[in-house]
């Protein structure tokens, strides 16, 4: 015992649900961590994820100080040495090759993370790289995309107010694993419940029968890649029976394209491809007519397939066009405490960009900034000017997390330099010079900076360390920030305007620009002492959090000025349709199965597999697939498959099970831990294989997005076969 025992009330930052957490303190000893029953958002729910934020402060594979490779050894180094030798080296690089020889890759816990995201934007303006790399188009870029061109903002996210639907469709969503997924709603199972409950419909659309399918008043199943067909199918029964635009009527363009474009598609034109048919689609249209109120919400199976960018056009079009666009129990926008969207309180984040430049081999155009992850290995792997020759990672795992991660490891491996910013060594982060530890999760003081923009309510809190950290020990935005006072002395001299900022903007830290902005927000006391708003001393003394209410219609005065009106219609879309009819001219004779991935509940992408409390119970790692289609495979529940793709080849036991559609096989993502180098016991104990192995970087979207959905694969028993051609 070192000191009386303290509770401190947090929220959980292991993913969007933003649950909130009352974790009992000993000294430095994190002795418990439960539900907190008096957080206005959550009301006591919690995941398994949330426990396991113990498991990750006590994990004996954290590291905790610098290490630098050696051979097949990693040495420990002071932070001094480490920071000198990746600025010197950065330096160097770029000197002799460009800027752009640095590439940057940003994993998803930075959208979790605020100090992170303060930070981040000043150290990526400091390298100066055009090779900056994200999960964003491993994940939402379609989401994005379609928010940048119809509404003018990138992050003008579309949130389903389940508080008050009355009619719900989720496309390629699993909510109760993801618990949510830009709709964050703690305790998402009972929001989704209670939509039936209150006598609405919940209907599900995908290729297995999800966890969230199980609880819903229907399932749909679809051929994987066809959502945009499906969409289509619905737009043109929901046209002819008369659209309803409401009150946004006159904030809208190009409506009379869209409905042109609708007439193109009748269901019965689009059932052979897509499974579902033209009487299925004709009556989920005439509920979401007929509807009092609906909202479409599509996640992960639309986003991250070929056509992710039409779905997700699409699916805002039909809440347009049936009125439900910012509308209470339709597709609402937040008002979060702290407006990103715009530059009250100089926290504005761009409205976006596309194809300022592209990039080097494949010429794929820049979005917001950032270059498709699918590029990075053949960007470092392809001589010649402007190849990439050293890779910044900060908290993130790209060799499992991008497509074809095998050619992405070879690249990694081939680096001149590489520098992580991750506490683990992971399949990545092995390939890493040095390594710089920032502390745990639950260490760190937290505001949901990015999620509130996807709450289902408006709330807020702030959660403060809860001890101060021990030294030698950094956050991340610490480490970000002297990075860029290095990298910024080595440029420019310790006088220069550049260097003299960093140093300003690290000595006030995270918090002071948390309360600017937060004071200068919608909710906001701005610089009056009297005033009555919200500051950061307001929440601190609220630690249960602040309820500002159900979501509330903010357009057309949310729209840009500069973007005009909610175009409905963008011509990138438009083109694309040719491509989609092309792709789908008739229905595919490929006796190949359709791959797609899998989340689950105990883990949130490639990490949180290394604590025994979320991996302990039944194997996770399998290959599910259709009764009819095992027996023609030869193949029984256990037994071990080959399943290979163009790009690679993997073995996985098969879980025989009729919650998958035939002809549809499906491996969980983040498995693959069985590399060499990889610093995992628990996680390297149980350590399946990667569905990335298979996923092609060559299967993209319009947007750059990689495509994990609808990869064409060869399942054999037994011993692997030669790779698909």
């Amino acid at each position: 015992m070192t000191g009386p025992r303290t509770i401190h009330r947090r929220t959980c930052n292991l993913c969007e649900s933003m649950c909130g957490v009352e974790v009992e303190i000993d000294g430095r000893e994190v002795v418990s961590v439960r539900g907190d029953e008096n957080d206005v958002f959550s009301r006591g729910h919690i995941c398994p994820k949330a426990t396991a934020l113990k498991d990750l402060y006590d994990d004996p594979d954290r590291l905790k100080q610098p290490v630098r490779r050696v051979g097949d050894r990693w040495e420990p180094m002071s932070w001094s040495e480490a920071f000198n030798e990746v600025a010197d080296r950065i330096h160097e690089i770029q000197l002799e090759h460009g800027r752009d020889s640095v590439g940057v890759y940003l994993g998803n816990p930075n959208a979790h993370n605020f100090g992170t995201m303060v930070f981040g934007p000043p150290f990526l303006r400091t390298l100066g790289s055009k090779n900056r790399f994200s999960a964003t188009s491993c994940d939402q870029l379609p989401l994005m995309m379609a928010s940048y061109l119809m509404f003018g903002h990138q992050l003008m996210f579309p949130v389903p107010d389940i508080e008050r639907t009355d009619f719900m469709m989720i496309l390629g969503g699993n909510p109760l694993a993801s618990n949510g997924s830009i709709m964050a709603g703690p305790g998402i199972k009972k929001r989704l419940q209670a939509i039936s409950k209150r006598g609405g419909r919940l209907v599900v659309v995908d290729p297995r029968r999800s966890e969230t399918a199980r609880i819903a008043d229907e399932h749909v199943f679809i051929q994987p890649g066809t959502d945009a067909l499906f969409l289509l199918g619905l737009l043109h029964e929901l046209v002819a029976s008369g659209i309803a635009l409401g009150r946004l009527a006159d904030s809208m363009k190009n409506v009379e394209r869209v409905l042109e474009v609708a007439k193109r598609y009748p269901p019965a034109q689009t059932e052979e491809v897509t499974g579902v048919s033209a009487e299925t689609v004709k009556r989920l249209a005439r509920e979401l007519h007929e509807a009092p109120s609906a909202a479409l919400y599509g996640r992960m199976g639309t986003s991250t397939q070929e056509f992710g960018s039409p779905c997700m056009w699409l699916i805002n079009v039909i809440n347009a066009v049936t009125g439900n666009l910012d509308e209470p129990g339709g597709s609402m926008f937040s008002t979060p405490a702290i407006d990103v969207l715009n530059a009250a309180g100089g926290f504005g984040a761009g409205r976006g960009s596309f194809g300022r430049w592209k990039s080097r081999v494949r010429g794929l155009p820049e979005f917001g900034g950032e270059l498709p992850s699918a590029v990075i290995a053949e960007e470092i792997l392809t001589e010649g000017e402007g190849q990439i020759r050293a890779m910044i990672t900060l908290a993130g795992n790209p060799v499992l997390s991008t497509p074809n991660g095998a050619r992405l490891d070879e690249a990694y491996a081939s680096l001149d330099f590489a520098v992580s910013i991750d506490f683990f060594i992971n399949e990545t982060s092995r390939h890493a010079n040095i390594i710089l530890p920032p502390v745990s999760p639950i260490e760190r003081s937290h505001y949901d900076l990015a999620l509130y923009l996807t709450a289902v309510r408006n709330v807020a809190k702030y959660s403060p360390a809860p001890f101060e950290a021990e030294d030698g020990k950094l956050d991340d935005w610490q480490i970000l920030s002297e990075l860029s006072c290095q990298l910024s002395a080595r440029r420019h001299g310790k006088l220069s305007k550049p260097y003299l900022s960093a140093r300003a903007a690290q000595k006030a830290g995270p918090e002071r620009v948390l309360d600017i902005g937060l004071r200068f927000g919608p909710y906001g006391k701005r610089l009056n002492p009297m005033g009555t708003g919200i500051s950061l001393k307001k929440l601190r003394e609220t630690p249960e959090g602040m309820d500002f209410g159900p979501l509330q219609s903010t357009l057309p005065n949310r729209i840009p000025k500069q973007h005009g009106a909610i175009d409905l219609a963008p011509d990138l879309y438009l083109a694309d349709l040719d491509r989609l009819d092309a792709r789908f001219s008739k229905k595919a004779e490929d006796a190949r199965l359709l791959l797609i991935g899998r989340r689950h509940l105990r883990s949130n992408n490639s990490w949180m597999h290394n604590t025994e409390r979320l991996m302990k119970g039944r194997e996770r790692c399998t290959l599910m697939i259709h009764p009819q289609d095992a027996e023609r495979i030869g193949v029984k529940s256990g037994e071990m498959v080959s399943v290979s793709s163009r790009v690679g080849q993997v073995s996985a036991p098969a879980e025989v099970t009729d919650d998958m559609m035939r002809g549809v096989v499906s491996l969980p993502h983040g498995f693959g831990h069985g590399r060499e180098g990889v610093q995992l016991r628990v996680a390297t104990s149980r350590p399946g294989v990667s569905v990335n192995d298979l996923t092609d970087e060559l299967a993209i979207d319009v947007s750059g997005n990689a495509a994990f959905s609808g990869i064409p694969v060869t399942v054999c028993a037994g011993a692997p076969v030669v790779a698909a051609e």
